[in-house]
């Protein structure tokens, strides 16, 4: 069965946030051969027992009163509710080490990627290493020795969003 499209999380068995598994949904009882690995906010754990499927048609969000991400930084962005509503609730999340922070551009959410590859980062320059180095409120002091020293999927952590309209890059710095 073909995994479903989520359009601001386009490889989520990629970025990590869904895994084969045999393990059973709790959401629509089947076993789908996929399930969600990542961030769900809700009254009781959900870890790992949650099919895609059941993000994607939004069941599991109605069925559990649950997010897969955090709505505040899409609203402080001034974002439509129908696109704050699909990211948080039709979207599979992802891990972070503090709170996710779902970026935004051109007045809709950015698609998702995942750990930003290190050679990509050390390649950085111009408007786009400004825009990073602003947003982690650091200077080139600190960014150099980081991103030499960073490791996808590891701590610190890069994470990687792409505009669905313009294609600008958004980094995010998150660590414990």
């Amino acid at each position: 069965m073909a995994l479903p499209t989520f359009k601001y999380h386009p490889d989520p068995v990629a970025t990590g946030s869904v895994k084969a598994s045999d393990a059973v949904c709790r959401c629509c009882g089947q076993a789908r051969g996929m399930i969600y690995t990542a961030s769900v906010y809700a009254e009781e754990s959900l870890e790992d027992s949650i099919c895609p499927w059941c993000i994607a048609d939004g069941s599991a969000a109605q069925k559990f009163e649950a997010t897969f991400s955090d709505d505040i930084p899409l609203i402080e962005a001034g974002l439509p509710d129908d696109v704050i509503e699909e990211v948080t609730t039709r979207t599979p999340g992802f891990n972070s080490w503090q709170q996710e922070t779902w970026q935004s551009c051109c007045e809709d959410a950015c698609e998702f990627h995942g750990d930003a590859p290190r050679a990509e980062l050390l390649e950085l320059q111009g408007d786009a290493l400004a825009e990073t180095l602003a947003a982690c409120e650091w200077d080139e002091s600190i960014w150099t020795p980081f991103v030499q020293g960073y490791q996808p999927g590891g701590n610190p952590a890069v994470y990687k969003f792409v505009c669905r309209h313009c294609g600008k890059v958004k980094y995010v710095v998150d660590f414990t």
